[in-house]
């Protein structure tokens, strides 16, 4: 675990609850998130983790339960609201603009850049332009900055769709599959891009199904079934538990 991960969390859920007819996505769950650590929320598919994510974001809103920021309520906050309060999301197909060069897609996620009346005129769309760039030459796509999104290898992206997050300057980091799907150089490099904010206490959450992922890359995980935290704990400790791993692998009784 990361040194400097501190005590209070940044984000807690308390006791949220979802329902979609009869189907229960969110059950009573609770759940802290520290800066300066990875949680990875790891469970079958339909376990109400990307629901979680949409509550937190304010895609959705929970039936019931509490989800707070910093102390703050985060119930009614949209999810326009929630990205200025400073969560950033990335989303397990991307949404990327595929016909914008890969700039352009990084612009898009900065505050207000796309206004052509906003504050700071020229220089202050140089700044943007730079700061851009800046984050696509963090995640090796400076080479590829006038390229259009769809002409891009998979895992080129995927580091696109990580750029959208650096230059946010988000507190907390909300990724979905984000390493799913990368070759083994490509992972290896995308956990350093994703482990690296974490000594400036930044906020990391994110969903993966694949275990070797999650062990290389989470501090913490949160189990999740039926839209239930059955556990969470330090990741060994959680995947190494014959029955979450029977549950996780459909082989429950």
């Amino acid at each position: 675990m990361n040194p400097a991960a501190a005590g209070e969390p940044v984000l807690r859920l308390r006791g949220v609850s979802k329902r979609f007819g009869g189907v229960v996505a969110a059950n009573a769950v609770d759940l802290d998130l520290s800066p300066g650590i990875v949680t990875a929320l790891v469970g079958p598919n339909g376990a109400g983790k990307t629901t979680l994510f949409n509550l937190i974001t304010g895609n959705l809103r929970p039936d019931s339960g509490a989800i707070e920021l910093r102390g703050r309520s985060l119930l009614g906050v949209d999810p326009r609201q929630a990205a200025r309060l400073g969560i950033a999301r990335s989303f397990q197909d991307l949404r990327l603009f595929e016909q914008m060069t890969a700039l352009e897609n990084v612009l898009t996620v900065m505050e207000r850049s796309a206004w052509p009346w906003q504050a700071g005129g020229g220089d202050g769309s140089r700044v943007r332009h730079e700061q851009a760039a800046a984050a696509l030459e963090r995640v090796g796509l400076q080479h590829k900055k006038d390229t259009r999104a769809v002409d891009l290898g998979y895992a080129e992206q995927k580091f696109l769709s990580l750029a959208r997050i650096l230059v946010t300057k988000a507190a907390i980091w909300l990724l979905d599959e984000p390493a799913s799907g990368l070759d083994p150089a490509s992972y290896e490099r995308f956990v350093g891009l994703v482990r690296e904010p974490l000594a400036a206490g930044i906020t990391i959450c994110l969903i993966e199904h694949n275990l070797d992922i999650v062990q290389g890359i989470s501090d913490r995980i949160a189990f999740l079934d039926q839209g239930t935290v059955l556990a969470a704990g330090e990741p060994r400790a959680i995947l190494d538990d014959p029955k979450l791993a029977a549950i996780y692998f459909g082989e429950r009784r």
